[in-house]
């Protein structure tokens, strides 16, 4: 029987790429599955994977303290994913104070539902690998010092930090994830690199590359984020696992114009991009040790960079086409 059927769970997050494959999983395990969204967009990843008949969907906002409240109470949670977030990294350069609102306020206020919550046993909350900021030692491990200096790194570092406080004050078990970027299925953000590369070539449009093509990245494949999560939350109760912070990734960091080439070569393209060089504030090189989840949780990431991208390719090929869209 699997560890998930029965449980009641909150999601917060489920209309977005990585919350919805994780709420998708949960569901397909037996769990009862709920959700606070502010806003449906027409576009979400609720309904992009069938998700609005099979989860329960409060209408609410994350900033407002009774909302988590109500979540908690009336759905009698036992386990909290706290995903949700404003995860676009232009867009906190932009805004940053609405990143901070939704990012850290509403960390706080999940902690504090679940702390005055009677029934929670569980709780997973993101960070991020962008928390660590910039750092001349690599590949970052769970002991490196969080110093995310931009509005995203910075809000990130703030959640991080409140989680553990809260276990280290009240003993709230929880945990964090601070994952790699992660790419797959269900990711519809043309901002993001690995959609916007493979829906333009599946276009026959040139790709634009803001940076000079050098930075590079941790590439996660979305099915091993959504394994993480749950063996997480699953064995929260250890000692070595409440409370504490683990890096999710590959170790294998890869530069934007490497994974460009290597996407375009999956994909039979041979579109040249066009690097603009105008990037800002953004970090050169990052990627994660995953040693501390390999000894401590038995993880470790199934798929390679290939694998994952194939499976993202066809998922973006298929949807297109079943959605009317012009490929």
């Amino acid at each position: 029987m699997s560890f998930w059927k029965g449980k009641n769970v909150l999601v917060t997050g489920a209309d977005g790429f990585i919350g919805s494959n994780l709420a998708k999983e949960l569901v397909k395990n037996g769990a009862n599955v709920t959700t606070i969204v502010r806003d449906i967009k027409k576009e979400n990843n609720i309904d992009i994977l069938g998700l609005r008949s099979r989860i329960n969907i409060i209408h609410g906002n994350l900033i407002n303290f009774a909302d988590c409240e109500r979540a908690m109470n009336e759905y009698d949670i036992d386990a909290c994913f706290h995903l949700a977030a404003q995860a676009l990294v232009g867009v906190a350069n932009r805004s940053p104070l609405s990143t901070f609102e939704s990012n850290i306020k509403g960390t706080w206020n999940i902690l504090e539902a679940c702390r005055l919550s009677k029934t929670i046993q569980r709780i997973v909350v993101a960070s991020s690998d962008k928390a660590y900021g910039q750092q001349a030692k690599l590949p970052y491990t769970e002991d490196s010092p969080l110093m995310g200096y931009y509005p995203y790194d910075a809000s990130k570092a703030c959640a991080d930090i409140l989680a553990r406080s809260y276990f280290r004050t009240y003993g709230l078990p929880v945990a964090i994830t601070r994952n790699a970027n992660t790419y797959g299925p269900g990711d519809m953000n043309s901002t993001r690199l690995v959609p916007d590369i493979i829906i333009a070539l599946l276009k026959d449009k040139q790709v634009v590359i803001r940076s000079d093509g050098t930075p590079e990245r941790d590439y996660m494949y979305i099915k091993d984020a959504v394994s993480a999560y749950l063996l997480l939350a699953e064995k929260i109760d250890g000692e070595k696992v409440k409370g504490e912070a683990f890096n999710f990734g590959t170790g294998k960091p890869i530069s934007v114009l490497e994974l460009y080439n290597k996407i375009a070569s999956l994909m039979g393209k041979s579109i040249k991009p066009k690097i603009m060089g105008q990037a800002k504030n953004e970090i050169d090189r990052q990627y994660l040790s995953s040693e501390k989840a390999k000894k401590i949780l038995g993880w470790a990431p199934k798929y390679t960079l290939e694998e994952g991208l194939k499976e993202s390719i066809e998922w973006h090929k298929n949807f297109l086409k079943k959605n009317g869209k012009k490929i």
